[in-house]
């Protein structure tokens, strides 16, 4: 029988952590004067109690180690867990939020997808603001970073936790996991004062530079106001930009370069190819909106460069509604939501790399047809790709397809019309943020949906965010038995 009591341990721990975390908003409560912060005490006395009994309860089976299968389990549970405590703030707080709209909210910051239920953002509580920037940066890199803090306990490798988070670390660049892990979390730490320190010199508050910073390098996307960065002007645009696309970059090249090896970030195939296509898409759409107006404008490239930038990464912001550009750039977006930034990155989505194994499958299978009696390999980076690799790919794509089908049809079975419910879905296994149309677009919020349709979207950004294979195996009958 399958042994509960090292995934509960680590899971009691991680809500404990994620309780702590509670006090730094009711910190800010305080400060600000807002009379809010007895919302915080209570969530964080309710979320440490109930981790630390948890973790209480689960401690004398933590010598028995994780094995794969609990592993899987581990890593599927806590993104289930954690958005049940971190929506009791929405609960309990100025919101007001039933628990459908506390979980979707805790549920899309966690999986840093981006999407709010909520309205009137720049009148909450400051508290409130810097806990949706606070769970978009647990879980950009955050949450796997403090998993590793506990294996070491558990006497297990923690490359399993990279791997079921499919965070792809590129080969082991250093001897032991939990050296990754310190730093990995030491480059999104300073990426993100960094990012801070910015956003507050070209013109946003302390506080909102600091929210935002968080919510970029976890390419998140939650912002304090509905009009997102709509509200900031053009240098606070182009520094987004720049850290969006460098919170997109696989971050173990940045862990390599500070160790004095900048070739394997210049080198990186999948680098150079994330590059191109972003370019490319940026140039198309500028185009046609300079066709569109008329005229060359430094408005029109910057809100498509911003845009195609924060859609293409993950992030989700907005400076512009490009639901008014016209059908070329809308149906863009809508792919280029489904490329996604780079393997090891906080970027979400199907991810890079993958296309281009599937372009290079692809050519090899045009060169046997072409030549029935050759040999021809698949390669990725100039190095040969295994059929397992290239299976594991292929499953993926499948995998992907076939859960944006079923959850677009569930959408349209509440009452949704056709564009909500693809874009939707689609919005939500990418973790994008925003859908298309009036109501889920770029304008509005995910306020209108009815309550089923808002789970169906929860659950869609869960298996999103686990890539959807580590959600299924632990769905098949062959996991659970012995």
């Amino acid at each position: 029988m399958l042994d509960l009591r090292p995934v509960g341990y680590v899971i009691g721990l991680l809500v404990a952590s994620l309780g702590v975390t509670m006090l730094v908003p009711l910190a800010i409560d305080l400060y600000a004067g807002n009379g809010h912060w007895p919302v915080f005490l209570e969530s964080a006395i309710i979320t440490i109690l109930t981790g630390g009994l948890i973790a209480i309860a689960c401690a004398n089976g933590v010598t028995a180690g994780l094995s794969l299968r609990q592993t899987f389990l581990l890593t599927s549970l806590v993104w289930l867990t954690l958005p049940v405590f971190g929506a009791i703030p929405f609960l309990l707080g100025a919101t007001n939020a039933a628990f459908t709209d506390a979980f979707f909210e805790a549920m899309s910051g966690l999986t840093t997808t981006g999407s709010t239920v909520f309205s009137g953002l720049e009148a909450l509580p400051e508290g409130l603001q810097l806990w949706r920037g606070i769970l978009q940066w647990l879980g950009g890199v955050g949450i796997i970073v403090v998993a590793m803090v506990f294996l070491p306990e558990l006497r297990v490798g923690g490359m399993q936790i990279f791997r079921t988070e499919g965070f792809d670390t590129g080969g082991k660049i250093l001897p032991r996991a939990g050296e990754i892990a310190n730093r990995i979390s030491v480059i999104y730490i300073g990426l993100t004062c960094v990012c801070a320190l910015a956003y507050s010199a070209f013109g946003m508050t302390s506080f909102d530079a600091i929210v935002h910073a968080m919510t970029t390098v976890a390419t998140g996307g939650m912002a304090n106001a509905d009009a997102s960065f709509a509200e900031f002007g053009r240098a606070v645009h182009y520094t987004a930009v720049v850290f969006m696309i460098l919170a997109a970059l696989p971050f173990v090249r940045y862990v390599q370069l500070l160790a004095g090896s900048a070739q394997p970030l210049f080198r990186d195939s999948q680098i150079r190819t994330f590059f191109t296509i972003i370019s490319i898409c940026i140039l198309l759409i500028s185009a046609w909106v300079w066709g569109r107006d008329g005229a060359l404008s430094e408005v029109a490239f910057r809100e498509a460069l911003f845009n195609v930038t924060s859609i293409m990464t993950g992030t989700g912001y907005a400076n512009a509604d490009y639901m008014t550009w016209g059908t070329f750039p809308v149906v863009m977006f809508f792919f280029i939501g489904l490329i996604g930034g780079c393997a090891g990155s906080t970027a979400c989505s199907v991810k890079v790399f993958r296309y281009q194994l599937l372009v290079a499958s692809i050519k090899s299978q045009i060169r046997k047809i072409h030549s029935p009696h050759g040999l021809f390999v698949p390669r990725y980076d100039g190095r040969p790709v295994s059929e397992e690799i290239l299976n594991s790919v292929m499953a993926f794509f499948v995998a992907f397809v076939l859960s944006l089908g079923v959850v677009s049809v569930l959408l349209g079975l509440t009452g949704l019309d056709f564009i909500t419910s693809v874009s939707g879905a689609a919005a939500a296994l990418a973790n994008i943020g925003p859908g298309l149309g009036g109501e889920i677009g770029p304008a509005g919020n995910f306020s209108g949906l009815n309550d089923t349709a808002k789970w169906i979207l929860s659950i869609a950004m869960f298996i999103g965010r686990l890539e959807i294979i580590a959600v299924l195996t632990i769905m098949t009958v062959a996991f659970w038995r012995e």
